[in-house]
């Protein structure tokens, strides 16, 4: 379980290919925090630990299997990207986004980035399976960043980003074209089948 409040940004080691997915080795002081088996969100995939280090380097590996790879943008991960990291919320924590597990639902596309004031729009384009769950002032993790939606229709998403999110996730860099990984509000996709009974 996630908030989607990004507690840092880690850069990508190492990606190493594997009969079954990729092992991906992650630079972050973040490593000093975690056990072998721990969750960890890496662009808003919930990723298993392994071979935590607290370093010199701090890193740590997360074996992504191939619906992983399929699923998210973790499929054009390279040495030196940056990610947004976020370690699983424990019980006494507070939930300052909103609740997140971690498994993404599909990739967008940062369709246009504009200016506004302090703040920065960016569009997303998204597939129609996602946007049903979608609506204007509720929420959605875009890399793992839980964010309020600023405006939907029937192709494409708006959130505006503060500066503070901006400095601190990799949505700062996003530029027309960019995949990101979405995850819809769990909520919406309970109140769908309940009401389809």
């Amino acid at each position: 379980m996630f908030t989607g409040l990004v507690q840092a940004l880690g850069t990508v080691a190492a990606v190493d290919p594997t009969p079954d997915g990729v092992r991906l080795t992650v630079d972050t002081e973040l490593a000093a925090e975690l056990r072998a088996g721990d969750s960890i969100a890496v662009n808003g995939v919930c990723l298993t630990a392994v071979d935590p280090d607290a370093g010199p380097p701090a890193r740590f590996g997360a074996d992504v299997m191939n619906e992983t790879l399929r699923r998210s943008s973790l499929a054009n991960a390279a040495p030196g990207a940056q990610v947004n990291l976020e370690l699983a919320l424990r019980a006494a924590d507070r939930l300052g986004g909103h609740i997140m597990q971690g498994h993404v639902d599909g990739l967008g596309t940062v369709a246009d980035v504009r200016e506004d004031g302090f703040a920065r729009l960016i569009r997303i384009d998204a597939p129609p399976e996602l946007l049903r769950y979608v609506v204007e002032k509720g929420s959605i993790a875009i890399d793992g960043v839980s964010l309020t939606v600023s405006a939907v229709d029937d192709a494409s998403l708006t959130v505006s980003l503060i500066p503070e999110t901006l400095e601190r996730t990799s949505l700062g860099a996003a530029t027309p074209g960019t995949p990101v990984n979405l995850e819809v509000d769990v909520l919406a996709k309970y109140v769908e089948k309940l009401v389809a009974r």
